[in-house]
């Protein structure tokens, strides 16, 4: 096997090999298991990337049989960037995990096999290459969600975990639907394959509109969204933040390769409006919806369902700019959410409640909990020199350079709602209780307090790296030229 089959097995084939292990081992062996978890895929996404980099999009057929028989795994510059958030979010919410699940309860004991199970998925899902592949991942990826969601065993974790499962399986049994009228239609299930002969007609557009419904409900983009802020809100705080940061990543992960890939002549003008319509109904309602809650956990939960509505503005502004734009609001938001629902379980965890109203002193007591907040706050506002920021301002030029002022308007009427319930939750935050006692907290250990200050910290420097990354999205981007 050669060394870019073996770094494109590895990301999938060591979290399921360690799985088992974690759960089989114990306590004892949990760090150093999953710091060979770590670096195994690290050393395996480097090798993958220098082979994108210098020879373009990579293809390797699993076992040797190529489409459209066979397994294929695909890595170009979109996928390698995935791999790599998913990577850097999981590795440290992991390290915040072993310290939040340290004292061994049955909770932790299944928290990490289903963990690696779920971060398996994400990896397998990202390098898929046919359309079937990807929806056994996306299934696997729900298999794992759910059950972490409702990982506390509590009557409302239990209650919208069972939300969250009964709105996947309905987006599952749409997204088949759709596969299985593009392989009666055309006889291969190969991306690539599919991008040659998918022509425009009511077949393709019938399938691709089943096939968008079913991720639209899988990444709880507006109106399909409600089971997603009680099920992250409710979940343990690395679950909530893994649900958050990574697993509605890849639902949009796969609309935007099935769109601009699978259909890159079917897609039409008013069906790409409609789909930026939903974006800015997101953005607008889960903002508002934020600003109105009383608990800070799910605050961040509604915020998340007003980011998401952000990529979908790639659909209206399909060229370069918008591309980049787009990808890199998963990016920045990836780092960002998880550094904020991480900061929201420290204060969770000191109070032993996290209602906004009821937050007075806090930021005296949690200075780096708070600031980690403020600091990931920055890229929810799309300020400088945040990644949020470089990710709407790309996402404003493509708005403006293509006359659709409309967009424009929504990227600025979000920044202004999210800045809005950051600056409430900080406000009463930095604000002394007017009895002048400080509320009585449970320090969390320094590590809780320092991983989510390093992802919000990430999540800022991509505002000034984040230009030279937009050279490896270039590579098979459908916007590049450079087409595998």
């Amino acid at each position: 096997m050669s060394f870019t089959a073996a770094a494109a097995v590895v990301p999938v084939l060591l979290p399921l090999l360690v799985a088992p292990l974690m759960l089989l081992l114990g306590q004892r062996s949990r760090a150093a298991l999953l710091i060979i978890t770590v670096i195994g895929i690290g050393w395996a996404l480097l090798i993958l990337n220098g082979q994108v980099l210098e020879l373009g999009p990579q293809r390797y057929a699993v076992g040797g049989w190529g489409a459209p028989l066979g397994i294929d795994l695909y890595a170009d510059g979109l996928a390698m960037l995935m791999l790599w958030l998913t990577w850097g979010v999981g590795s440290l919410v992991s390290g915040y995990a072993l310290v939040y699940f340290a004292h061994g309860e049955a909770k932790a004991e299944r928290f990490w096999p289903i963990w690696l199970l779920l971060w398996m998925s994400l990896n397998a899902l990202f390098l898929a290459a046919d359309i079937f592949n990807l929806y056994v991942t996306l299934e696997l990826l729900t298999l794992a969600a759910v059950p972490l969601a409702a990982l506390t065993g509590e009557t409302e974790a239990l209650r919208a975990s069972m939300r969250y499962l009964l709105f996947a399986l309905l987006g599952s049994f749409c997204y088949m639907l759709g596969v299985a009228l593009l392989y009666g239609g055309f006889g291969t299930l190969d991306i690539m394959q599919l991008g040659w002969l998918v022509t425009p007609g009511p077949l393709a557009w019938v399938a691709l509109a089943l096939i968008t419904l079913g991720l639209l409900i899988k990444a709880a983009i507006f109106p399909f969204h409600v089971w997603l802020p009680p099920a992250h809100a409710n979940a343990p705080t690395p679950v909530s933040a893994l649900l958050s940061a990574l697993v509605v990543k890849g639902a949009l992960y796969l609309l935007v390769r099935i769109w601009f890939q699978v259909f890159p002549n079917a897609g039409t003008l008013v069906a790409g409006q409609l789909l930026g319509l939903l974006g800015a109904m997101a953005i607008l309602y889960g903002s508002w919806q934020a600003l109105r809650q009383v608990r800070l956990k799910l605050l961040v939960a509604y915020s998340t369902v007003a980011q998401l509505g952000y990529f979908l503005l790639v659909f209206p502004l399909a060229n370069a700019t918008g591309w980049g734009g787009a990808i890199l609001q998963l990016l920045s938001h990836g780092f960002a959410k998880a550094a904020l629902f991480l900061a929201a379980g420290n204060v969770l965890h000191a109070l032993g409640h996290d209602r906004i109203a009821q937050l007075h002193g806090v930021g005296m007591q949690l200075p780096i909990t708070v600031f980690t907040f403020a600091l990931a706050g920055i890229g929810i506002m799309s300020m400088p020199p945040s990644g949020g920021f470089l990710a709407k301002w790309l996402l404003l030029r493509a708005a403006l350079e293509s006359g659709q002022w409309w967009w424009a308007i929504v990227l600025l009427c979000g920044g202004l709602l999210a800045a809005t319930y950051v600056f409430r939750v900080l406000g009463y935050a930095l604000l002394a209780p007017a009895e002048q006692q400080l509320p009585k907290v449970v320090k969390p250990a320094l590590t809780l307090e320092l991983i989510p200050l390093l992802l919000a910290l990430i999540s800022v420097a991509i505002g000034f790296v984040g230009m030279p990354y937009l050279t490896l999205l270039d590579i098979g981007s459908p916007f590049s030229g450079q087409q595998p």
